[in-house]
């Protein structure tokens, strides 16, 4: 672990996987240390801020060292359902990259919890992480100019749907009609760090 001063109001801390910062994260949600109101994930950093009124980087950074990093456990919040139609164009080729049949990837995205890691790319894009180690697919090698808003897809270690039409390279699934980011609600993304996630089939 490596720490570092962003000005006076964050602490970068440099973590060597995904699974240290996860289990940093939860245990600093679960105890959370004086002074500090925000923890930004992302794959191998976290991004501690504080408010400088009630604390120091200083005292942050001392604070740090000692707390002790939860296995990436499950949040006692409700678990959300992502209603899903799994007809997406790289279904067969997800297929074939992982040697399971077709239904047999619906089943393996459907039949765990996904658990957002972090948030990034776009307003609402939640990088969502699961125990079903055959999903592993790379990027597409040539990513589309358009993919459209509710694309249900997998890359690396990640599954992911898009909340708006974008570019993209991940290996699309599916779609769902449920919005990932909307400015009326609150907060307005539906997939923040922590939230556990369950895809259910649309048939």
């Amino acid at each position: 672990m490596r720490l570092l001063p962003c000005g006076d109001a964050a602490v970068l801390v440099e973590l060597a996987a995904l699974d240290e910062v996860l289990a940093l994260h939860a245990a600093l949600v679960a105890e959370p240390l004086a002074g500090v109101v925000d923890l930004v994930p992302a794959a191998r950093t976290l991004l501690v801020r504080i408010d400088p009124a009630g604390t120091t980087v200083r005292a942050v950074r001392q604070a740090l060292v000692q707390v002790q990093p939860r296995p990436r456990g499950r949040r006692a919040s409700a678990l959300l359902e992502v209603p899903a139609s799994y007809d997406g164009p790289d279904l067969a080729e997800v297929a074939e990259l992982t040697g399971l049949r077709e239904r047999e990837v619906v089943a393996a995205h459907t039949g765990q919890t996904w658990t957002v890691a972090f948030a990034g790319f776009a307003p609402g894009f939640g990088y969502l992480v699961g125990d079903d180690h055959r999903l592993h697919v790379p990027r597409r090698a040539h990513p589309r100019t358009r993919v459209p808003a509710g694309a249900v897809g997998l890359a690396g270690e990640f599954t992911g749907v898009y909340p708006r039409e974008s570019p993209g390279g991940w290996q699309l699934l599916g779609r769902t009609d449920l919005a990932m980011w909307d400015l009326r609600r609150e907060p307005p993304a539906l997939l923040e760090p922590g939230v556990r996630v369950r895809f259910v089939e649309l048939r």
